[in-house]
């Protein structure tokens, strides 16, 4: 690795580390995958969206975790989520200065 290129490091099936899979999709419609950060996992938005997943199929889903949602309304939360914390981390650097150890 040279030049400026950076290889992300992948935890299996084409999963970068520090992201999970899911499978998105109601009974009627194809179920879809997609590669999350694991920091959806702490979301609201995303946790209801799991809470949905266990009411569905219960704890013992097996492999990739099944989110009983449409395909656009999990894109939709992907994006308030994507939104909110593209907002938090442009603004996260004019706080820094309050959080200064003194001594």
């Amino acid at each position: 690795m040279g030049g400026g290129e950076r290889r992300r490091q992948h935890s299996g099936a084409g999963v970068p580390k520090g992201c999970l899979a899911v499978r998105v999709g109601q009974k009627e419609e194809e179920q879809q995958r997609f590669v999350v950060p694991v920091m959806y996992f702490n979301h609201p938005r995303f946790m209801q969206l799991l809470k949905e997943a266990e009411e569905e199929y219960g704890f013992d889903q097996k492999g990739t975790i099944a989110i009983p949602c449409h395909v656009e309304e999990f894109r939709h939360v992907q994006g308030m989520i994507d939104r909110e914390n593209s907002f938090h981390r442009r603004h996260h650097h004019h706080h820094v200065g309050c959080f200064r150890v003194s001594f």
